[in-house]
């Protein structure tokens, strides 16, 4: 077997190229170089173990584990190593099967057996201890880098080492969700509609997507993969300097959206300009609501300005709405004629009155 080593290991490298997609797509001299390195120290102590009673020592279980470690370090997924493992594991009982006498093939193919049960929850544990590692360094590198963005610092190194492009513009979205779903599920289904890796503040709620995101798709995908009432405000920015104001602009429309109590969706500024204007602090908004406290005794009326107002002042669906016949609604808003002194009919006093509802909601 030891001298059968250059033929096992050339076996193995083809079938790895031809079996295992990760491998097929590196390059020759990568196969030819450290691929090639690896398969023959695997060798190397299969021939130990099957010397020393199938018994991997300490020191060989090491050198897998650091194996393993680096491999993962390399971005190397961890079912191509098994694959790996599998297909060398093969190939050896292959060769050993036609070197070994008869009566010794019994006791190498338990010696191997041996080899895989030990080695195979070592490499993997290593692995997948070293993808956490990078995982986590990864989600540090891109939370800072989400981070700089928002606060209009420099990002340049940070985009280099999270491997993101973050030039050209992007939409910031601001999301929220009732009930809050799980962040990995989140980042999921947004990396899934974007395309690519996503940035995202699973605190603040704000998330980074390519310029020229579909919303509406968005919305509809999340809530989909979710299962939970989706609010999503989303800001264009034309470039990272234009980040920190989009981000602001996103927030703001979804506080409004939530605080007016609209209904889960996607918005955007142009869906509550009137609104958005009416909630910035100023005198005029308590006296604007102020309008509206001759109805404050009467709720129905109250109620029936709002469906009015929501319907586009169109009688027969606010009626309908209300569960009242056209005369009794005609009734009421000339009741709220009377006490508020502002006519629905007017188009200046209509007006009014809508801001009034808008500015109640916002006190």
């Amino acid at each position: 077997m030891a001298a059968r080593g250059g033929d096992f290991t050339a076996v193995v490298v083809a079938r790895c190229a031809a079996e295992v997609p990760f491998y097929g797509e590196l390059p020759r001299r990568t196969l030819e170089g450290e691929v090639t390195r690896s398969i023959t120290a695997v060798h190397e102590l299969l021939l130990r173990a099957l010397r020393q009673d199938g018994v991997m020592g300490p020191g060989d279980l090491t050198r897998l584990i650091e194996w393993s470690a680096r491999r993962a370090e390399e971005r190397v997924p961890l079912e191509a190593v098994i694959a790996a493992y599998l297909v060398g594991a093969e190939v050896w009982w292959q060769v050993l099967s036609e070197t070994a006498e008869p009566e010794e093939l019994t006791g190498a193919g338990a010696k191997l057996l041996a080899c895989l049960h030990a080695a195979m929850p070592a490499v993997v544990l290593a692995h997948r201890n070293a993808q956490e590692d990078i995982r986590s360094e990864d989600k540090r590198v891109r939370r800072a880098l989400l981070t700089a963005l928002l606060a209009g610092r420099p990002y340049e190194e940070l985009a280099e080492a999270a491997g993101i492009s973050v030039a050209g513009p992007h939409e910031v979205v601001a999301l929220a969700f009732e009930p809050n779903p799980p962040s990995r599920l989140v980042q999921s289904s947004l990396e899934a509609h974007a395309g690519v890796p996503v940035l995202m503040d699973h605190v603040a709620g704000i998330a980074l997507l390519p310029g020229g995101c579909d919303l509406s798709g968005l919305h509809d995908a999340l809530g989909k993969d979710i299962g939970h009432r989706v609010f999503a405000a989303a800001a264009p920015a034309a470039g990272p300097a234009a980040v920190p104001a989009a981000a602001q602009e996103a927030g703001r429309v979804r506080e409004l959206v939530q605080r007016l109590g609209r209904p889960p969706g996607p918005y955007r500024l142009d869906d509550v300009l009137l609104e958005y204007q009416l909630a910035r602090p100023g005198a005029a908004l308590p006296r604007l609501a102020a309008k509206l406290d001759p109805l404050e005794q009467h709720p129905y009326l109250l109620e029936t300005l709002r469906v009015f107002v929501d319907h586009g002042h169109n009688r027969s669906r606010s009626a309908s709405e209300l569960c009242v016949h056209r005369n009794t609604l005609d009734y009421r808003l000339h009741r709220v004629t009377t006490l508020t002194g502002l006519d629905p009919a007017v188009p200046a006093d209509a007006r009014l009155l809508q801001a009034a509802l808008v500015a109640r909601d916002l006190a």
